[in-house]
């Protein structure tokens, strides 16, 4: 992992509370280019709720993030064109194809709707396109969801879940692709259950205790 790299995300003295309840608080981080991120903790901890405040997508109850020395909140439509944000929802609609899902999704981050097929075939979705995603699985689902991180060019990738009801080999193929990206000047923040199979050097671990007060 580089050792002088700039730093993509910094998040300063954030505190978390929901429902009265402190998840984390003071808590900073530093995100650099080079980086993977694994956020793990017991279910309750926080983890989605850190990945959703690094997103901008929830508000912290104090502290602020900044993407390259800019707070997120300030700089909020440049902060979405460099993030790429997949929540642990696969989000997909049972009425459209996994083509048309994938298009939709693609889409909404203003990526290449016409290598839709080539993406699919990316997670060994071809031959699928023209189903509907009623009659498919729940890793299919998965896959059309995460399908866009190979095309997608943003700096900041945050996953939430991302391997759940995926098969090892699915699994293999989204490590490599995050060694990729981060090797080529990226960030990747995930949450996961299970370990990563990359080597140890090339990620780092975030841990988040359950608070019971």
């Amino acid at each position: 992992m580089p050792t002088h790299s700039p730093s993509l995300l910094n998040a300063h003295q954030l505190t978390c509370i929901r429902e009265e309840r402190i998840l984390f608080e003071h808590l900073n981080l530093t995100i650099n280019a080079g980086d993977i991120i694994q956020v793990e903790g017991p279910n309750g901890a926080g983890k989605t709720s850190l990945l959703r405040i690094l997103a901008g997508l929830s508000q912290p109850y104090e502290g602020q993030v900044f993407f390259n020395d800019m707070a997120i909140g300030d700089e909020r439509e440049i902060y979405n064109q460099n993030l790429l944000y997949i929540g642990h929802l696969a989000g997909i609609k049972g009425e459209m194809t996994a083509q048309e899902n994938l298009e939709f999704s693609l889409s909404l981050s203003g990526l290449d709707l016409l290598t839709a097929e080539k993406t699919l075939d990316q997670v060994d979705l071809l031959g699928f396109e023209d189903a509907l995603a009623a009659h498919l699985s729940a890793g299919q689902h998965r896959r059309i969801a995460l399908a866009k991180l190979w095309q997608s060019k943003a700096p900041v990738w945050i996953l939430d879940e991302p391997f759940t009801a995926i098969d090892k080999n699915g699994v293999k193929k989204l490590e490599e692709l995050m060694v990729n990206h981060a090797q080529n000047g990226g960030c990747v923040i995930l949450t996961t259950h299970q370990d990563l199979s990359i080597d140890q050097n090339l990620y780092k671990k975030v841990t988040l205790e359950y608070r019971f007060f």
